[in-house]
Formats: structure tokens, C-alpha cells, sequence
């Protein structure tokens, strides 16, 4: 995971804990005070809220807990490795496609961060500028040439 993948699970966690399992304690309270419970929707509403934000919670500090941090800004050369941002010219549209690969946890496509663990991201890694690469996808196979590496 990079620093800013971390950083961003670190922040969901603290608002969890801070302000979203707060809120839903109030609104418990607040569906009791209402009386009979098995037909008090806003307290079962508030209830299964509670239980996601647990679940959640419990999620996020098992992954930070087991996190690895690999910070790019410390690695260089031409090589693919986790946390290189890639440039790739794809070779049937002829169009250019960048990539940063990340953790499964911090992956957004439309932002340009792969998972580590795509089929892309697996079929690059390792790779070097100028090599090629070719991919399976659900429309079928696509060429990928590796235009350029950057880490950082």
C-alpha cells in the first residue's frame, strides 16, 4: 500500500470512530425513547447502521494492522514495480493510458490507480520501457507497449 492509501484508510477509521459511531448511538437512543422497539423502524434503521460501521470499523484496522508501505518517491529505474506510474500506448487504438499501481485497497481506474493485482498491473510488473505486453480481457486480448516508468 502507499502512504496515501494508508493515510486515506486512517481517515475513514478516525471519522467511524469520531463522528459516524457517535451519530448512530444517538439515533439508538433517540428510536427507543419513541417505545415499542419491534415496530420502531428508525431503531432498526440505527441498529443495522450501527452494525456496517462496526463491521467497517473492524475491516479498516485489519488492514491497517497488516499494511505494508512502500513509498515510490524511494524507488527509481525503468523497471514495473508497485507504486510506478506507467504510460502505456496502446497498440489497437493507438492512444496513450497512465497508470499508477497501487494496493487493492486504494484502487480507483477512473482515477488511474490499478490494483497491484489486475491482470494488467500482474502482466506489467517486472517489465521494462519499450517492452510489450499483451492481456486477456473480458472484449478480448489487448497490446500494451510500455512507453514510460516513473516512481514518486
Amino acid at each position: 500500500m502507499t502512504p496515501t492509501g494508508l493515510a486515506q484508510l486512517e481517515e475513514e477509521l478516525k471519522t467511524l470512530k469520531s463522528v459516524e459511531r457517535p451519530a448512530v448511538i444517538r439515533a439508538i437512543a433517540e428510536a427507543r425513547e419513541h417505545g415499542d422497539l419491534s415496530e420502531n423502524a428508525e431503531y432498526h434503521a440505527a441498529r443495522e447502521r450501527q452494525s456496517f460501521i462496526e463491521g467497517r470499523v473492524a475491516e479498516l484496522e485489519d488492514i491497517i494492522s497488516r499494511a505494508q508501505v512502500i513509498d515510490a518517491s524511494q524507488l527509481s529505474g525503468d523497471q514495473v514495480r508497485f507504486g510506478a506510474t506507467v504510460t502505456l500506448a496502446d497498440e489497437d487504438l493507438d492512444e496513450e493510458v497512465v497508470y499508477t499501481i497501487v494496493g487493492a485497497h486504494e484502487a480507483d481506474i477512473k482515477a488511474g490507480r490499478m490494483s497491484v493485482h489486475s491482470p494488467l498491473a500482474r502482466a506489467l510488473i517486472g517489465k521494462h520501457i519499450g517492452d510489450t505486453v499483451e492481456v486477456t480481457t473480458p472484449g478480448g486480448s489487448k497490446s500494451y507497449e510500455i512507453v514510460d516508468v516513473r516512481f514518486g
